[in-house]
């Protein structure tokens, strides 16, 4: 089913996150006749730029990225329109009133809007009360839904008080946080692949379950963001959202329906149910690291410290290893052990299923892991690894697999995690977007983390290209588990 018409508001549009994701996803959509019967998309910025300036600089875009052309394209390309305006100026929002109005009445939206917040973090609580006071967020003509980026909040004080502040002026069903991680297919798979399958459900605990592991691996370094970056780093730019997101959807109960709040409610749940981190947990079972000079393939990399943008003396970590667990029935006793960084080996977001060994003393002794991989990108897809009998005298057992790869079907139109995000928002389905209770809850299970990283803790060194720092391998060590390495 095709979303109603709509107008789609797309706040920094002249920036990078427009150009490589926004513009693309809908395009894409269009193509394959996703988006509503008649829409319209406002680019706003405070670049001066008219609509046939926009629609060509976004045009001459999906040529060169997208490899798009003919009419398509351009059909795609007359419902893009643009305007100039001083985000940060409350009174210029009142240029947006007649173009809102005229594009509303051409293409019979009833007053549907997307509000895209495509900008830095700084305008996330301006923009927000800058609609209101033109009373673009009032809802009694059309749905007003506002699409905010990550990051929400810098610490759990921050999310707060930006949570007051968009709260002040859009109620919780118009807010859409979005999370790049969560519209992937293979996340979303994760739920049909345990709930509707009576192989693995009920395995899906801590009495089959050796231990579990999420690594999301980076082949790039910070490359031109090194001034934010640096005022992240792996912990906040990765672990508070993504992974964090990820390991909820993995751990979650099932939901009593399909829909936005039963979901939602289980994923909640989850992350309450973080076993809370103090002092000497970290100091075990922590890793925080930054990568030094070296070479990645044939590139000569510069240490973090020399990158532009990022302080000489800087402690930000480019890696972060933990060890963490969930208090509940069906996790108790099984440790999670999440891992990401930049400059690895690989680019990869996996999560690894390690289930227990069988406890007949003469099959075990030799037999290989059994493992289920589940890979979110780039290569989408699960594996099963397990043990067959090698062929020949005896009953010694080799590791078989067996994969599936999204890149195999058929027919295969899996939209990219924007494209559905962005179908979703319009549909009104919030299912797939981190609601305000687990926002907060993610906050306060990353804050002792983020106290360690103020006072000091300790900073390993790693080199580019290498799998991370010795002490990471190490800390999972210490239990008799290793990291999975993919070749």
């Amino acid at each position: 089913m095709r979303p109603e018409n709509n107008c789609i508001v797309i706040f920094g549009a002249s920036g990078d996150l427009t150009r490589r994701k926004l513009i693309p996803a809908l395009f894409h959509l269009f193509k394959n006749n996703q988006l509503p019967e008649k829409f319209a998309v406002l680019g706003v910025s405070r670049t001066e730029l008219d609509d046939d300036t926009f629609r060509e600089a976004m045009r001459r875009n999906l040529i060169e990225k997208e490899g798009a052309h003919g009419q398509t394209l351009e059909a795609f390309c007359t419902h893009l329109y643009y305007q100039s305006i001083d985000t940060a100026d409350r009174d210029d929002y009142a240029k947006l009133l007649p173009r809102l109005d005229a594009l509303h009445h051409e293409y019979d939206t009833r007053g549907n809007t997307v509000y895209y917040l495509s900008t830095p973090p700084s305008l996330y609580g301006i923009i927000p009360e800058c609609l209101a006071a033109h009373g673009l967020n009032d809802e009694e003509r059309g749905w007003k839904r506002l699409i905010v980026e990550k990051p929400f909040g810098y610490d759990s004080q921050t999310a707060k008080d930006l949570d007051r502040t968009i709260h002040h002026y859009f109620h919780e069903h118009q807010i859409y946080r979005i999370d790049h991680y969560l519209g992937k297919e293979t996340v979303q798979n994760l739920l049909v692949l345990r709930f509707s399958n009576g192989l693995f459900e009920p395995l899906w605990n801590r009495n089959y379950i050796d231990y579990i592991e999420i690594t999301a691996a980076e082949t790039i370094g910070v490359e031109d963001r090194g001034g934010y970056y640096d005022g992240s780093g792996a912990v906040r730019d990765m672990f508070q959202n993504h992974l964090l997101q990820i390991l909820a959807m993995v751990a979650m109960e099932p939901p009593a329906l399909i829909d936005a709040d039963s979901m939602r409610d289980e994923v909640a749940k989850v992350l309450h149910s973080l076993h809370p981190l103090d002092n000497e947990h970290l100091k075990t079972h922590l890793v925080l690291a930054q990568y030094g000079k070296g070479r990645v393939g044939d590139k000569e990399v510069l240490p973090y410290r020399q990158e532009k943008g990022v302080a000489a003396d800087s402690t930000t970590e480019t890696y972060m290893a933990l060890r963490l667990q969930i208090d509940n029935w069906r996790w108790s006793g099984v440790p999670f052990y999440i891992r990401t960084g930049k400059y690895l080996p690989m680019r990869f977001t996996e999560v690894v299923i390690h289930f227990k060994t069988t406890p007949h003393p003469v099959f075990n002794q030799h037999a290989p892991e059994n493992k289920l991989i589940i890979r979110i990108q780039p290569d989408e897809g699960i594996a099963m690894r397990f043990g067959l009998k090698r062929p020949g005298a005896g009953f010694d057992a080799e590791e078989v697999s067996m994969d599936f790869r999204y890149a195999d079907l058929a027919a295969n139109n899996v939209l990219t995690a924007y494209e559905r995000l962005l179908l979703d928002a319009m549909k009104g389905d919030a299912t797939l977007f981190a609601r305000t209770d687990a926002v907060h809850a993610c906050w306060k299970f990353v804050e002792p983390i983020l106290a360690y990283k103020a006072n000091r803790g300790q900073l390993y060194n790693y080199d580019p290209g290498s799998w991370g720092p010795t002490e990471a391998d190490k800390m999972i060590a210490r239990s008799g588990r290793v990291w999975r390495q993919p070749k």
